[in-house]
């Protein structure tokens, strides 16, 4: 494994690919779905429903091309992963379908009470998957117990330690600010100045949550740090984060929203791919005994089989890339209510 165009490489980064997709489309939708409840009124909640109501779906195929993607290439891993942390996918599952309900269901009756409900119900559930994959990525991040079979020997309990916590606030964070840029971009009038207020105050959060998540990486899990230490050039991955992150700031002050989303993507990559340079080669770190660790080698199906799948994926992820280019460019432009509409 000493190439990047090692089978084994190359599937690690079509993984991270895919992930990273799903990150950055279905954050979007995450973060409008936070800030849903603080929409006023049920004009401005419809409107927001309609930003994401073309796409949302859509962006899901990002997740189930990323999982079918581990589970082809890396089914130990796989296994190792969805063991661990059944409880809270089972939890992240309930969330995406509580979600796909309350979009769905929410104009159905024009009560108030019926969609205030509703309303809650997506906000929630939005919360919740955002947080929930943010705990992943920590706990994935840290490190979780592993046996010589590389089967987890932990509880639900432990995965929800202080440091996956903070992870999962600042998943948060990210996903909100991101779900408010896009919604200053597709609205206007009042909601959009609403929607500009949400991206300064989401800012701000994010950029607490960014510092203190990198100083607790930096000062309790060191196994993410050391590919940095050892290849100081990744340095320029969290280097080039503060500077996407600094550019959010000056975009939005010029009032440049659609520039400021896009920085709001690159800072999501850049963390995205500063994750898997510091997970890298491990799949799963095992926190108690690194030697059981599951890597790109141990937890890989057979060399054919991933140089077989990469002829698959040459075809198929063009495919999905295309699709959602053409999906956006359908609905580009400000949202505005009809017959039609949530």
């Amino acid at each position: 494994m000493n190439s990047i165009f090692d089978p084994h490489v190359i599937w690690f980064g079509l993984v991270g690919v895919l992930l990273t997709g799903y990150a950055i489309l279905e954050g979007f939708d995450f973060g409008i779905g936070s800030l849903h409840l603080f929409a006023k009124g049920d004009e401005e909640r419809r409107r927001l429903l309609n930003v994401i109501g073309p796409v949302w779906d859509a962006n899901e195929v990002w997740l189930v091309a990323g999982g079918g993607a581990l589970f082809a290439a890396f089914p130990e891993a796989y296994a190792t992963v969805f063991s661990a942390f059944y409880p809270a996918f089972m939890l992240f599952l309930f969330a995406l379908i509580l979600r796909a309900a309350a979009i769905e269901f929410r104009s159905k009756l024009a009560m108030p009470r019926w969609r205030g409900l509703w309303d809650f119900v997506f906000s929630a559930s939005s919360i919740l998957a955002c947080v929930l994959l943010g705990v992943a990525a920590g706990n994935l991040a840290r490190g979780i117990p592993l046996d010589r079979q590389g089967e987890f020997t932990g509880s639900f309990i432990s995965l929800l330690n202080p440091y996956s916590l903070l992870t999962g606030v600042t998943a948060l964070s990210v996903f909100m600010l991101h779900g408010a840029l896009y919604a200053a971009v597709k609205t206007e009038g009042l909601l959009h100045r609403r929607a500009t207020t949400w991206v300064t105050r989401s800012l701000v959060f994010f950029c607490v949550c960014f510092a203190m998540t990198s100083v607790s990486t930096v000062l309790f899990v060191p196994n993410m740090t050391a590919p940095l230490r050892a290849n100081p050039v990744l340095w320029l991955l969290p280097a080039l984060a503060v500077y996407a992150t600094g550019n959010i700031f000056r975009e939005t002050r010029a009032g440049l929203y659609g520039r400021a989303f896009l920085s709001s993507a690159a800072v999501i990559l850049l963390l995205m791919a500063l994750f898997g340079a510091g997970l890298f080669p491990y799949l799963v770190y095992s926190r108690s005994a690194p030697q059981f660790s599951l890597t790109l080698m141990n937890a890989s199906s057979s060399l054919t089989t991933l140089s077989t799948m990469l002829w698959v994926a040459a075809a198929g992820l063009p495919l999905v890339a295309l699709y959602s280019c053409l999906m956006y460019r359908t609905f580009r432009g400000k949202v505005r209510l009809d017959s039609a509409s949530y």
